[in-house]
């Protein structure tokens, strides 16, 4: 399996990294993408990747800190885009759940690093919470040639078909379709065409059932791709790892 965004930077999982990452070779978990959410994890990303086997890294900045984007912070990122163990740019895009940033400026450096994206020729992943159709339309309107996936999807069917057909992203399921009001995600989870299915923990967050409340870690990942089977009525296992190495070139 692939564990295509764990945030292994986080202090909570990097203080026993060594001991995340066998728990979860353990269980069958073999790769692990790294996201960067601003230039510190991002270079903590890369650094970890580097140094470990089977570990890429994402760097990006976060829409909660999209108000202290600026030209160094780009020229940094390129910087470490150039790393080959750098697979992407992410996690960005736009979170209007908690507005820690002003929205048009969520808007602004979320379209500069799309543009990034696209002049080193990797691909993105999307971070969007209570801010779907702004998301898409800005991925529509300034992303086109980039390939990405909308990470720990929580919209509806008929918006994960919408980034499909439109968009050719893929869709990422993590804990909650876990949970016993998972309505929506199991939905999407059973119904999307399963050559754009990945998933993922979201680690330390979001633990799967019977996790949840708990640090979530990569170890974890078995239960989500266990219940996505149980409704889909077959393995995704081979599925997910085939997409996920296809996005990330892996």
């Amino acid at each position: 399996m692939i564990d295509s965004h764990c945030h292994l930077n986080d202090p909570k999982l990097f203080a026993d990294l060594d001991g995340v990452l066998e728990r979860a070779r353990s269980v069958g978990v073999e790769l692990f993408i790294v996201p960067g959410y601003d230039l510190v994890s991002s270079e903590k990303a890369v650094s970890i990747a580097t140094s470990n086997d089977g570990v890429y890294a994402l760097v990006g900045i976060h829409p909660h800190d999209a108000s202290i984007y600026n030209d160094e912070m780009e020229h940094r990122l390129e910087e470490l885009l150039s790393n080959d163990k750098v697979v992407g740019l992410g996690e960005i895009g736009l979170d209007y759940h908690y507005d820690n940033s002003p929205r048009e400026k969520q808007r602004e450096v979320f379209i500069k690093q799309l543009e990034l994206a696209k002049k080193i020729g990797k691909p993105v992943v999307i971070h969007s919470r209570d801010a779907f159709l702004e998301t898409f339309e800005i991925i529509r309107d300034h992303g086109k040639g980039l390939s990405g996936v909308f990470h720990c999807f929580s919209g509806s069917y008929e918006s994960a078909m919408r980034v499909i057909k439109e968009l050719g992203f893929y869709i990422s399921i993590a804990g909650p379709v876990t949970f016993k009001n998972a309505k929506e995600p199991l939905e999407v989870a059973s119904r999307i065409p399963l050559e754009y299915l990945m998933i993922e923990t979201d680690c330390p967050y979001l633990a799967p059932q019977p996790f949840r409340g708990k640090q979530n870690e990569p170890a974890y990942l078995p239960y989500i791709a266990e219940r996505i089977k149980e409704v889909r009525g077959g393995s995704i296992i081979t599925a997910t790892v085939d997409n996920t190495k296809r996005l990330f070139g892996l």
